[in-house]
């Protein structure tokens, strides 16, 4: 069942106001409703650092199986993000973050990776002009996730434009658009198609790449798991760290005395890294079932009840964080929670997404794209408030 709006306090807000700009809104209700129903999203949402944490790492009480899965379930089925528990989640999730764990990164991934920022920017460093958006992040996490799916021969515009497809398809509030759902699932056909070719390819004569982890698992998923996780893999491992990459080249570009630290101290590439998710949180929510009663900021929530964790807002939380709404690479505090909050879903991309991003791309960027800064005639849009983040970023540099 659904929340009763008689037994929660009840927010009516329209998601596309959320898409333009969330934080505005979400302050509102870390203040005066923490935990609160949303009628357009027919869920409650829980705004506030403390909550967040409690319903990611309280999985018996919060769980991640629906009894009514969202539209998204049409597309892509059941994922690792639906289960909870031993043999249910941590079976698949072993197969998929082998290839990604910190020293599979360090001797394998992280060359593929450097190689792959080089190639963009030396196509681009004659220019003196791009949008970061279209001509650096996106291609770069396209060329990056198909690397260590393992798809060979998939170019990266198939892949974002894969992503797209079944992203848009799965919006939880978008309309039932015949357009969108027969992209969505000619994009789905050609996940599958690749992901089928990287299977036998590497079925009995293993790679580092996912696919190959979990096909040559002693007791490997069946197809349809497979095609589920990776399509679900596609959707976070391609948006998240373009959205992050943008996210902090932004706030070192409008912070130029922050920019100048980095320089001066390349250790803060890191620490640029972890502020952008927490200051633009990525994915800025996840979902969730309540299984048995439970009082959550002050609210009782019964078995059945559909929540959503908004990390975004647990992240701007100025309980935890001084001046939340400010970019600082400098910030004291706690761990943002853009990649979880501590619990067994906690991001399986997320050590490949700082060592892409953080410790390769940004970097590379600014070493390789001399005085770099934001085209002074052109704005940078920002949109978003699953996935979040500049939409365009037109730039300059000296060629």
């Amino acid at each position: 069942m659904t929340a009763s709006p008689t037994a929660t306090p009840t927010v009516d807000l329209d998601p596309m106001v959320l898409f333009a700009d969330p934080y505005p809104l979400y302050a509102q209700l870390r203040r005066d409703t923490p935990v609160a129903y949303v009628p357009a999203m027919g869920r409650l949402l829980v705004t506030r650092y403390e909550d967040v944490v409690t319903v990611s790492r309280d999985w018996e009480t919060f769980s991640a199986r629906e009894d009514t899965p969202g539209p998204e379930h049409k597309i892509i089925g059941e994922t690792l993000m639906s289960f909870d528990g031993e043999e249910d989640h941590l079976r698949l999730r072993r197969m998929m973050d082998a290839p990604l764990k910190p020293r599979a990164l360090r001797e394998h991934w992280e060359p593929v990776f450097r190689a792959n920022a080089a190639a963009l920017l030396d196509d681009l460093a004659g220019r003196g002009e791009a949008d970061l958006f279209a001509d650096f992040a996106t291609p770069l996490a396209a060329m990056n996730l198909a690397s260590f799916l393992g798809f060979e021969g998939v170019s990266a515009q198939q892949l974002i434009d894969w992503c797209k497809g079944i992203i848009d398809a799965g919006g939880g509030y978008m309309l039932d658009d015949a357009g969108i759902w027969e992209r969505g699932f000619a994009a789905r056909d050609g996940v599958i198609a690749a992901t089928d070719a990287a299977a036998d390819r590497v079925r009995g004569n293993p790679d580092p790449s996912m696919i190959s982890s979990i096909i040559n698992s002693p007791e490997p998923m069946t197809p349809q798991q497979l095609y589920s996780n990776i399509m679900i893999t596609i959707g976070g491992g391609l948006n998240e760290p373009r959205d992050v990459l943008l996210t902090a080249a932004y706030g070192l570009l409008t912070n130029p005395d922050q920019l100048a630290a980095v320089r001066a101290e390349p250790s803060l590439w890191k620490k640029t890294f972890e502020e952008a998710c927490r200051w633009v949180s990525p994915i800025g929510m996840f979902i969730r079932q309540v299984a048995r009663p439970v009082e959550l900021g002050g609210v009782r929530l019964q078995p059945g009840d559909k929540i959503t964790g908004v990390v975004a807002s647990a992240n701007r939380d100025e309980r935890v964080y001084a001046d939340p709404d400010v970019f600082d690479i400098h910030r004291k505090g706690p761990s943002h929670v853009a990649f979880g909050g501590g619990g067994p879903h906690f991001c399986i991309g997320a050590w490949a997404a700082r060592a892409s991003i953080g410790t390769i791309a940004l970097p590379a960027l600014f070493d390789r794209l001399p005085n770099l800064r934001l085209d002074p005639e052109r704005e940078v849009p920002w949109g978003g408030f699953v996935f979040r983040g500049p939409l365009a970023m037109p730039v300059r540099w000296d060629a």
